[in-house]
């Protein structure tokens, strides 16, 4: 049996509907019953011993694993993993693995633990602002109440009494969470588009870094709790549009316990295995956890294309607003007809749907990210984005101009569906990094003009070898005249240096790919210049980018200003 993770929870999860612990185990071929009896034995035992009689234990179970979780005080957390730990310890050893922990000596090492994370001022405020309604953060050493233009900020270490606190002034800014296996980043950046059109102030997060209006705050990946923190308190902000990673909300469960508006893009095969999900369904649970924000008083936005979320949409106590590239969809008949609202793309035109009111929003010939509407997956990303600022209250024609100009500037979807003409080469740019991801990309590459074409593509090391596979065959699907095959050594996750690729350049292999037609590179860079190498005036480079994009676009951005062409050396 191996303990896979422990962590702290912060906010609602899977298991849990506020802060605790939980600790994901793999049995090995155990009894799953006899080792969460075991477990629950100890936990009970030590919950009590330490004062915690009133917390709660929770389990789930996965194949040939369990995910075991106990509710804590929030000022408690790093103990309550603790114990968690101790728990386990003790239950392993009742299982016949390892000695039996000294109970007492452990309930007296986490009853010090505990006084030490006591912060009883912190849960006064905690309560005090759940109890108005408003968000309550903590992390960064930081603690703060309300969001936005509303927010409150103080040190974790000198914090006031909650009866001090002018709570007249303290309020929360419309918050929308965006989510799903595809598109989350151009969803939000589309949607904070929309905000900055109709004259407010978005604050923004993604796996790009966190914007406050158009200025860049930090760059890096803050798609998790850390980058929502980031975005809520800075007082600048007006409405908030926060990317939510599966990652995020299975580490640490949701970054904020209430949101106006929730997004999911698609439910797609990807990083299953990690945390205990290790199907598409678990996955889509994962994904619908925003729903938990919403209550029933928020705006859930889902693609009604996707049967995973279709299944799942009865229980969503959230009012509903479906998108669809389907205009005949029997869904979205049925729920307009009984007065709920949709975004279709109907006869090329994007069509706000409220009850028996219609509004055209735009073309998609005058919406640059579609491509004229031959990249279906971004004319969906398009849809989900009116459906939230729908939901947030922004007027249909301050939509309607975001849509008509966001993707203008390349720099506006960057690395998304970024179309670049280079000494006389096609170069279609893309975060591609799932067999769904690749397969919307090749259906757009399909409608582009080319002589000949060339796919870069690579993968982490956290995805099985059937998804690494499938993303292969995506790539095959072209019928591309070369594939470069990238190692992404910094995501290795587990794996050997070069099984990744030698994956993807087997299965290509395999499909039908000559040997000759494959070359293996190292790092991004590494495989854009080889690829401008192979390249000849006419012809078309897909590249799914993933790590030095800045150092790319750099790289061709330098070759267009000293009149590069296709053929001549790079240096």
């Amino acid at each position: 049996m191996d303990v896979l993770d422990s962590r702290r929870l912060t906010g609602p999860g899977l298991l849990l509907d506020g802060p605790g612990a939980v600790l994901d185990l793999r049995l090995g071929g155990r009894d799953p019953d006899r080792a969460i009896a075991a477990w629950k034995s100890a936990a009970s035992r030590l919950l009590r011993d330490v004062g915690w009689a009133d917390e709660r234990l929770f389990t789930r179970r996965f194949p040939d694993g369990v995910s075991l979780a106990l509710t804590a005080p929030v000022d408690g957390l790093y103990a309550a993993t603790e114990l968690n730990e101790l728990a386990w310890e003790a239950a392993a050893a009742n299982l016949g693995e390892g000695p039996t922990p000294d109970f007492a000596a452990a309930a007296s090492s986490l009853r010090g633990a505990i006084a030490k994370e006591s912060n009883p001022a912190l849960v006064a405020l905690r309560d005090a602002a759940r109890a108005r309604g408003l968000i309550f953060l903590r992390g960064e050493e930081q603690v703060s109440v309300g969001s936005g233009k509303g927010v409150q900020v103080w040190p974790e270490a000198s914090l006031p009494d909650a009866a001090e606190v002018d709570w007249s002034g303290v309020h929360d800014v419309p918050i929308a969470l965006v989510t799903g296996s595809n598109g989350k980043t151009t969803v939000v950046r589309l949607l904070a588009a929309m905000v900055r059109a109709a004259g407010r102030v978005p604050g923004f997060t993604s796996t790009d870094g966190v914007m406050v209006g158009t200025v860049a705050i930090e760059e890096g990946d803050f798609s998790g709790p850390s980058g929502a923190r980031m975005a809520l308190r800075r007082p600048e902000v007006e409405i908030a549009v926060l990317e939510t990673a599966r990652g995020g909300l299975l580490r640490r469960g949701l970054s904020v316990e209430h949101a106006n508006v929730a997004v999911v893009t698609n439910v797609a095969e990807d990083h299953l295995g990690e945390f205990g999900i290790e199907s598409l369904a678990e996955l889509a649970d994962t994904k619908l956890l925003v729903a938990k924000a919403l209550g029933d008083r928020g705006t859930l936005v889902l693609n009604a294309d996707d049967p995973m979320l279709v299944e799942r949409s009865p229980a969503i106590k959230a009012t509903i607003t479906w998108f669809s590239l389907d205009p005949a969809s029997p869904l979205i008949a049925a729920h307009t007809q009984g007065g709920g609202s949709a975004v279709i793309d109907e006869r090329g035109q994007i069509v706000l749907i409220r009850g028996r009111q219609r509004e055209v929003l735009a073309s998609l010939g005058e919406v640059p990210i579609t491509f004229r509407g031959t990249a279906q997956h971004n004319v969906a990303n398009a849809l989900a984005a009116v459906g939230a600022g729908a939901a947030l209250g922004l007027d249909p024609a301050f939509m309607a101009a975001a849509l008509r100009k966001f993707g203008h500037d390349p720099a506006d979807n960057s690395g998304r569906a970024t179309l670049m003409d280079v000494g006389g080469i096609h170069i279609l740019l893309d975060y591609a990094h799932n067999a769904h991801g690749m397969s919307a990309l090749v259906g757009l590459a399909r409608k582009l003009p080319a002589t000949r074409r060339l796919v870069m593509v690579g993968q982490a090391g956290d995805r099985s070898d059937g998804a690494i596979r499938e993303l292969a065959r995506a790539v095959w699907s072209l019928r591309p005249d070369h594939v470069v095959v990238k190692d992404m050594d910094e995501f290795l996750r587990g794996r050997a240096v070069g099984e990744v690729p030698a994956l993807i350049a087997g299965e290509l292999s395999r499909q039908g790919l000559a040997d000759e037609a494959i070359t293996r590179v190292g790092p991004d860079i590494d495989g854009v210049r080889k690829s401008l190498e192979w390249a000849q005036p006419g012809d078309l480079l897909v590249l799914a980018v993933h790590q030095d994009r800045k150092v790319v676009l750099e790289l061709l951005n330098d070759l267009s200003a000293k009149n590069w062409r296709a053929g001549e050396a790079l240096d």
